[in-house]
């Protein structure tokens, strides 16, 4: 298959360098810089991204391009633009105001690259150093008014560089440029599908897992859920799924998942053991206290019903190439944003060989593949739900009449959300931002209640009241590394609050977090 190499100098936003090449049906890795893989037949490109360093720096990143450079078309992005500048002689210097923002590009000679760019389009600009002297056989392609090398090629050669980023939204033609990188210049064909997906994946499986049995830990989320059909797809009964019921979920989550997972086809075992969650939580308020012993008691309830399954030599995991990627880190230049997401620790406890099917997919290909599966959509495009579940989005201790409570109010929130019709209103769909969203829920990328540990006098007919608030929390992502609140209809949060309070007891204030994040969060705990 058809493949761009990514190799990754520590930027945040190398990641939408792999989404725009996927979105092109261009199949793509992304590396740390110094753990490149061996060049095969199906490496067509290779692409340098941008970085926090400056290669002016004793101990800025640095690679040996010889194996790539004029092997296959390369392609540098800030950074990346700069070290080719830097290593060919050019001269790179820091400038005397950093250049952040929009810009615009005027295209100053024909290339490959910017075929079908408009002479003149908004580009994104995010650094502090800047070209001042192109390297021997570069010649500048297009400029902007303070960057005049702002893109550049080499003669005889398919290597290009731009010292700006294609790969945000904020650069107008930024897909154009990539897709003549991808498909014009590297030849990739683009039919990299969810149907291709699934029949080479399904192949893989069956030859890698065998006739040995496999477990699988189900979370009625939408990664867990492909996973699942996807497995059981290439080893039909070979595959267990245990769904655990921590008590801790949402109204009536259990039981109508468990039905949806039964109604598939799936191998699915229930397991109830929200007594001792519960039991677990008593007296704690600390939120890592409450995780950790969620994620302790998680393993140990797994564990009891996996050994059931005489002879499983599997545990899958539904990680997605984001977990793979923040988990990889590049020592000195980008921090591990979290370790890898093997449940708790069950590999290690129960001495099983881990299967991930779906590690080389972001959560909008995990959707496509989800509805290539035949998966349905009330499935496929379910908010992302916090492992620990409702436990923290109760503030403080965890008991069984807040929960009662937060579910009520929870439940009214969801369902309006479902039921309010924002067509025509140009809200694009979480799940697919390439269609527009019929509902609130369809546009929206996490939603909550949160239940808060105070209390706020009110007045409920003649009488006095003295309840909890609880806040509203939705917002739009693409990754959920950032997040904006949602922009409701006021109409909806006046007839949302109305009706928590009115029905739900306990309850005599609704307020909305209108917080992004950065600096919040998206949960509160």
């Amino acid at each position: 298959m058809d493949s761009i190499l990514i190799l990754d100098f520590g930027s945040q936003v190398t990641q939408l360098i792999g989404r725009r090449l996927r979105e092109l049906n261009v199949y793509c890795e992304i590396y740390p810089y110094n753990k490149v893989p061996a060049l095969d037949a199906s490496v067509r490109g290779v692409i340098l991204s941008g970085s926090p360093c400056s290669v002016r720096d004793a101990n800025a990143p640095q690679i040996d391009l010889s194996a790539i450079r004029g092997r296959v078309p390369l392609l540098g992005i800030c950074y990346g633009a700069q070290y080719l500048a830097h290593i060919g002689g050019g001269r790179v210097e820091a400038c005397a105001t950093r250049e952040y923002g929009r810009a615009m590009l005027r295209t100053v000679a024909e290339s490959p690259l910017l075929k079908g760019v408009s002479p003149e389009t908004q580009v994104w600009m995010s650094h502090g150093d800047s070209i001042s002297a192109l390297p021997e056989g570069a010649s500048v392609i297009a400029s902007t008014a303070d960057v005049v090398n702002a893109a550049f090629q080499f003669a005889g050669e398919p290597t290009y560089a731009v010292q700006f980023h294609p790969e945000v939204y904020h650069t107008d033609e930024g897909a154009r440029m990539l897709a003549n990188f991808a498909l014009d210049i590297c030849g990739c064909k683009g039919d990299w599908t969810p149907d291709s997906f699934i029949e080479t994946t399904v192949e893989a499986l069956r030859t890698q897992i065998g006739d040995e049995k496999v477990i699988l830990g189900l979370s009625g989320g939408v990664d867990s859920t492909v996973a699942a059909v996807l497995l059981n797809k290439a080893i039909g009964r070979q595959l267990t799924c245990i769904f655990v019921n921590n008590g801790l979920l949402r109204k009536n989550e259990f039981e109508d998942v468990l039905a949806s997972y039964q109604g598939m086809g799936l191998n699915v075992i229930g397991a109830d053991a929200s007594a001792a969650f519960l039991a677990a939580l008593k007296g704690l308020t600390d939120p890592e206290a409450k995780r950790k012993a969620i994620g302790r008691l998680f393993v140990e309830t797994f564990d009891s019903y996996a050994k059931r399954i005489e002879n499983a030599r599997w545990l899958a995991q539904g990680t997605i190439y984001p977990d793979v990627i923040e988990s990889a880190g590049i020592p000195g230049i980008a921090s591990k944003i979290k370790s890898h997401h093997n449940v708790g620790g069950l590999p290690e406890k129960m001495h099983l060989k881990v299967v991930e099917p779906l590690r080389m997919l972001f959560k909008d290909e995990v959707r496509r593949v989800g509805r290539a599966l035949g998966i349905k959509e009330e499935l496929v495009s379910r908010h992302p739900f916090p492992g620990p579940s409702l436990a923290i989005r109760i503030i403080g201790e965890v008991t069984a009449e807040k929960l009662a409570v937060l579910r009520e109010a929870d439940d009214i929130f969801i369902h309006g959300l479902r039921g309010y019709d924002c067509s025509g209103m140009g809200f694009p769909s979480a799940a697919d931002p390439r269609v527009m969203a019929t509902n609130l829920y369809d546009a929206i990328w996490q939603a909550g209640v949160i239940l808060l540990p105070v209390k706020s006098v009110g007045v409920m007919g003649d009488e006095r009241t003295y309840e909890n608030p609880v806040a509203l929390r939705a917002v739009v992502s693409t990754d959920a590394m950032t997040a904006d609140w949602f922009p409701f209809p006021y109409d909806f949060l006046r007839d949302i609050s109305n009706e928590i309070i009115n029905r739900v007891r306990g309850v005599n204030r609704v307020v909305y977090d209108i917080s992004s994040k950065p600096p919040a969060t998206i949960e509160w705990e």
